[in-house]
């Protein structure tokens, strides 16, 4: 949070205690206190102070160890806030200094109650919950768990609530069919329990560096390319069938950064924030 700060400097040595402006005459101003006529105010040039959010803001990360949330985790650290996570494992395995700093649950959304130790002073949640597996598992982990963690937020008095959710891809929507289904009743759920602080954001192949225990996965060296070539094929987007496999990839910074904005800015608008969206909003926040 950037807050501009001018200070305010005048002439005299001391501020009257009365002081009323009225309209200038000749680059003057007059003052009631014994009639004098004072100097004009000078103002120095506007100096930017970061400062840190309110304590009591807190974020939860729904599933904070994995590859996007263990980086929506080190991006709200970052930017000062109190972050918790639940996983199923708790505890992340990453060895990185920032872990240490976020407070780990561990719990099943597919269990509502592992969600109340949890949610305990939160005043929005991050969900990076998916899977693929089944048609019937990728819909529990996918949709139900989701919804279960949307319902708990909004009876707990959650303010934001964000859902890294995906694109539609076309023909593969179709050959991840549970996967979907359960991304869109989710989504669904979420307009509904958060009309005015639900952000449901619809990233394509993300791609950043993946932590697997101590080895660190360079993925941006296929996904860079791929992004800048696929800003240059948006129209083809539009095309039946296939033209969703035309999504450009999407950093995995670049969503973290988006997520954490959209679940603390109040005036971040809510529903749904496609591809383009993401690139866009993450741009204007640098």
């Amino acid at each position: 949070m950037r807050t501009v700060v001018s200070r305010l400097i005048h002439s005299r040595s001391s501020l009257p205690r009365l002081f009323i402006m009225d309209a200038p005459r000749n680059g003057r101003y007059l003052s009631t206190d014994s009639g004098k006529v004072d100097e004009p105010f000078k103002f120095e040039e506007a100096e930017t102070v970061n400062i840190p959010p309110p304590p009591t803001e807190k974020l939860l990360v729904l599933g904070g160890n994995g590859f996007v949330g263990s980086h929506v985790c080190r991006e709200a650290l970052d930017r000062g806030l109190s972050v918790a996570s639940l996983s199923r494992s708790g505890r992340s395995s990453l060895h990185d200094p920032w872990a240490s700093n976020v407070t780990w649950h561990k719990g099943n959304l597919l269990s509502p109650e592992s969600l109340k130790d949890a949610l305990d002073g939160v005043t929005s949640v991050i969900s990076c919950v998916g899977g693929f597996g089944s048609n019937s598992y990728m819909y529990k982990i996918n949709g139900t768990a989701n919804i279960n963690a949307i319902r708990a937020a909004s009876e707990q008095g959650v303010k934001r609530f964000v859902y890294v959710s995906a694109a539609d891809f076309g023909v593969v929507n179709y050959l991840l069919r549970g996967y979907y289904e359960g991304k869109r009743a989710a989504e669904t759920e979420l307009l509904t329990k958060f009309p005015y602080g639900g952000v449901i954001l619809r990233p394509g192949f993300v791609y950043g560096t993946r932590s697997v225990g101590s080895v660190k996965l360079p993925l941006g060296v296929i996904g860079s390319p791929l992004e800048m070539l696929f800003q240059h094929t948006r129209p083809l987007n539009q095309l039946p069938l296939v033209g969703p496999l035309f999504t450009p990839p999407v950093n995995v910074t670049a969503v973290a950064n988006v997520a954490v904005r959209a679940a603390t800015d109040p005036v971040f608008p809510p529903g749904i924030v496609d591809v383009y969206g993401i690139q866009r909003y993450n741009q204007k926040s640098k």
